[in-house]
């Protein structure tokens, strides 16, 4: 079973968590990043505003062919209860994923609210289908037991698609 994780992080949490995921099930991991970097100020102020507004961010890589991969993980900080723009924009960069299976996480500082429920409207539409959707607040990070259920979800989601 091949998987592509993918995740954006601005403050390196959500990068934490999507590389314990690739090293406990393999895969490419690919980071998105924001072609205009975000400040400690532009992130809390025009990213937030952005994110609420479901609004995309210019990417590199502009586009990710997954359709190599058997299943798809897709990690976000959570801004302002929303994914941020430049998870947005990867959903949107998302080429071969039709008929895909994804597992969603999120990192936040308490609550995530509708961030996996957009974006899992989003993959919808892109005939993807989430099999398992997972929030990380700040001190669920470091719990091995919560990271161990995401990587056992991966595991099970690709084996049931196979």
């Amino acid at each position: 079973m091949k998987i592509t994780t993918i995740f954006y992080s601005y403050s390196g949490v959500t990068r934490g968590v999507a590389e314990k995921v690739q090293q406990a099930c393999g895969g490419e991991l690919v980071e998105v990043k924001a072609v205009k970097p975000y400040s400690a100020l532009t992130a809390y102020s025009m990213g937030c505003y952005r994110a609420m507004r479901g609004e995309s961010d210019v990417i590199e890589p502009a586009a990710i062919d997954v359709s190599a991969s058997d299943m798809i993980v897709i990690g976000t900080p959570v801004w302002a209860f929303h994914a941020a723009p430049a998870i947005n924009a990867a959903v949107e960069a998302l080429t071969g994923c039709e008929g895909k299976s994804v597992i969603l996480f999120a990192t936040c500082g308490v609550q995530a609210k509708d961030t996996l429920t957009h974006l899992a409207e989003a993959l919808a539409a892109k005939d993807v289908q989430v099999r398992g959707d997972f929030v990380f607040g700040k001190n669920d990070v470091q719990d091995t037991a919560k990271t161990d259920a995401l990587i056992a979800a991966v595991k099970s989601a690709g084996v049931s698609d196979i």
